[in-house]
């Protein structure tokens, strides 16, 4: 062992390698240790140089041990060469007291080594997978999606269940991914917005359907969706609906859930985004194929789109990372009292401010902050002396929508991603009126249905009391 140490360490790799090698394996020590008491810190960081970042210097320190003992071996065969004293072959000699320890002690640290490598790639996978390296590892990059997530429906839900799901083959190539998104964060190469990844995301019966279940018989749901005028006094307006969400039921569906019913496969053609449907094809459980095509169908896009089978996805194409516009915004902030709806048209100017282009979001703050102040203090002087509080708790609220929703530095703002859930604006390029808005048809001229009341029926729109509420109240 005195030997190997020696050998080593007259050449400068190798006792760079065993320096690096030693210091990498005493911090990891520590750092796991310190893991262990539960003392890890905020953010993704210690876990990244613990369980990356060291193990990698360790790995490096090992593999600089070997090239420094060539070194040296090659610097006592040239010597040899010269007619100096050539260096002798180590023998090992098991019947020896000091070889035997030598080996032991050898043989010790090398399982110490593997351990030490076995925990740290063990710790640096779960790491990886962790929500807090795949959002806040990268700031500038992730920092939208990562701040949806949050507030989202699956914020308890780990990225990689979705991302990856179960099984050795998504692992590798989640991981070939990553290895490409690490050079360009480096090299600053991404895309500006992030395209969503809607054509290499696994399919939704491979994730989504391991929670949820598209068959089940969910039957009808009563919806309440609450919307605020731009007047002075901030009109509450209540829109009433039984949404038909449905499922399978008695070897049959019905109500929106129908679209994925297994009796049944729907295919479409789409372009890039999956806005513009160019044909959709509906194929019955007796092999009955209908197809509708739209006014592109036959355009060099349209027919050279690959046909994809209809899935979670295609609707809930948001699931997660969900982008609101202002409107919907202030309304839910209003209705839950984050912003003080008698404060006159604070919906209109909450309106205003949001569609200001800002620089940042540190900017968007004061610049948002300001102009609500500024507003009640011209226009409402008494308000803006005697609630001030309530005033500067409006704009903090206004602000908080903007920064939970528009990243300039990611070049995302109002509208960037789009949700195909429903049909909020009635535009024929989102939601439902993608193949249900009178635009596809059928060799005979039949057209995709546009019954509203097939997936809801409405019993108010746009009313300041409903009479429908106020029954079930009372």
């Amino acid at each position: 062992m005195r030997s190997f140490l020696i050998t080593i360490t007259r050449d400068p790799v190798g006792l760079a390698g065993a320096a690096l090698t030693t210091a990498s394996a005493l911090l990891f020590v520590i750092l796991y240790g310190i893991a262990l008491v539960g003392l890890e810190g905020r953010g993704p960081y210690l876990g990244i140089v613990t369980f990356l970042i060291i193990p990698a210097f360790f790995i490096l320190g090992l593999l600089l041990i070997p090239v420094g003992l060539w070194r040296e071996r090659r610097r006592e065969r040239l010597a040899r060469e010269r007619g100096e004293a050539p260096p002798r072959f180590p023998v090992i000699d098991l019947n020896r007291g000091t070889t035997r320890k030598a080996v032991l002690i050898f043989v010790a640290l090398s399982f110490a080594n593997l351990a030490i490598l076995s925990v740290g790639t063990y710790k640096g996978l779960e790491v990886m997978d962790s929500t807090a390296f795949c959002g806040a590892a990268c700031h500038t990059v992730m920092e939208p999606e990562y701040t949806t997530y949050q507030r989202s429906p699956h914020a308890r839900v780990k990225c990689v269940e979705c991302h990856i799901g179960a099984g050795a083959d998504w692992f590798v190539k989640s991981k070939l991914s990553g290895s490409w998104q690490v050079v360009s964060v480096a090299f600053d190469l991404y895309p500006r917005p992030i395209p969503a990844p809607v054509h290499n995301l696994r399919p939704a019966r491979e994730t989504c359907e391991e929670c949820h279940w598209p068959q089940k018989f969910v039957g009808d749901r009563f919806k309440v969706n609450t919307h605020f005028e731009e007047d002075e006094a901030n009109t509450e307006l209540k829109t009433v609906l039984v949404l038909k969400v449905g499922g399978r039921q008695a070897g049959l569906s019905q109500g929106i859930h129908w679209h994925v019913d297994p009796d049944h496969v729907v295919r479409y053609r789409a372009n890039e985004n999956r806005q513009t449907m160019f044909e959709v094809e509906m194929t019955d459980a007796q092999g009955t194929v209908t197809r509708w095509k739209g006014p592109e169908a036959d355009s060099p896009e349209g027919t050279a789109a690959p046909w994809r089978t209809m899935d979670c996805v295609d609707c809930h194409n948001r699931p997660t990372h969900v982008y609101r516009m202002p409107g919907a915004e202030l309304d839910a902030a209003l209705l839950d009292e984050r912003i003080d709806a008698s404060l006159p048209f604070i919906r209109r100017e909450g309106q205003k401010a949001l569609e200001v282009e800002y620089a940042s979001h540190e900017e968007a703050r004061e610049g948002i902050t300001r102009a609500i102040a500024d507003f009640y203090a011209a226009d409402y002087p008494d308000i803006a002396r005697d609630r001030a509080d309530a005033v500067g708790a409006a704009g903090q609220a206004i602000a908080d929508i903007y920064a939970w929703n528009v990243f300039p530095t990611m070049n995302v703002t109002w509208g960037t991603y789009v949700s195909h859930i429903g049909h909020p604006d009635m535009s024929t390029e989102v939601g439902c009126f993608r193949c249900h808005g009178g635009e596809h048809m059928t060799e005979d001229g039949e057209m995709i249905s546009m019954d509203c009341d097939t997936c809801h029926s409405i019993l108010a729109q746009q009313e300041e009391n409903p009479e429908i509420l106020q029954t079930l109240l009372d």
